[in-house]
């Protein structure tokens, strides 16, 4: 099997034309990006209002048990509810990117309330002190410090975007669902296993990218790094051509002073 995989990945007729690798990755990740931002779109203004008012809190209640809906079977539904009910070639695209939308709003309401909930009402009250509006306060304060769980949400939908995309080919959509679907309806074991491989990598590198955002997006101060920019910083010092340690100036203030007599 492994071999096989391998000839699979090999041969130039599976890196071209519209069923090519390139083109099934690029519509992936084309559904992926229209979902999230279209769940963002909704996420976040109510996330941040909530957190920030804490009314409603039942709408991230509500939207967590939106979770225990199996995936396939609310794919089916929306399919056959929706796609009646549009007679151009997107019946079967709207249907699912709604399905998609409906799992990636959860964890990203979910991620920036919480974000925004566990900041701390110190940090609020300087910045009303200072003069901030209601809007300032969200916008300046209460979104840097929420970043981190806004982020780890963020990473959640889209994890979940990639995986049940791949299902959605059940139902005709693109993507690399493709290759497991087709493959198990031919029997082609071997391009069933290459697109799982395709959609793993993808998934992987989709959370690596997002992990190496979130490393450069959230302050250091928030995300404890400044602690130990600081602690190696702190070990020397450059005092002129020399370097020297915090532990011998601290020797040489302790050192009695010669005065000179006159």
């Amino acid at each position: 099997m492994i071999g096989s995989v391998l000839a699979w990945f090999q041969d130039p007729d599976h890196w071209s034309g519209s069923d090519g690798i390139p083109s099934r990755v690029g519509e992936h990740l084309l559904y992926t990006a229209i979902t999230l931002l279209l769940a963002g779109v909704v996420a976040l203004p109510v996330g941040s209002w909530v957190g920030h008012t804490g009314r409603l809190r039942w709408l991230v209640s509500s939207a967590n048990v939106a979770r225990a809906i199996p995936s396939l079977g609310l794919l089916f539904a929306v399919s056959m509810a929706v796609g009646p009910l549009i007679t151009s070639n997107l019946a079967f695209v709207i249907p699912s990117i709604v399905v998609l939308v409906l799992l990636a709003v959860p964890p990203l309401l979910s991620g920036t309330y919480a974000g925004i909930d566990s900041v701390d009402p110190a940090a609020r009250d300087a910045a009303r002190g200072m003069g901030m509006r209601p809007l300032e306060v969200l916008r300046l304060v209460e979104l840097p410090c929420a970043l981190p769980l806004l982020l780890s949400g963020l990473r959640s939908a889209t994890l979940q975007v990639v995986a049940t995309a791949t299902i959605a080919a059940s139902v005709s959509l693109g993507g690399l669902g493709r290759y497991l679907i087709d493959g198990l309806a031919s029997r082609d074991y071997v391009q069933t296993v290459a697109g799982s491989l395709l959609v793993a990598v993808l998934a992987l590198a989709a959370d690596g990218l997002l992990a190496v955002v979130q490393r450069f997006a959230v302050s250091p101060g928030i995300s404890g790094r400044a602690v130990h920019v600081a602690r190696r910083g702190a070990v020397a010092m450059p005092l002129g051509p020399a370097r020297v340690s915090l532990h011998e100036a601290a020797a040489s203030l302790d050192s009695p002073v010669e005065r000179d007599p006159s």
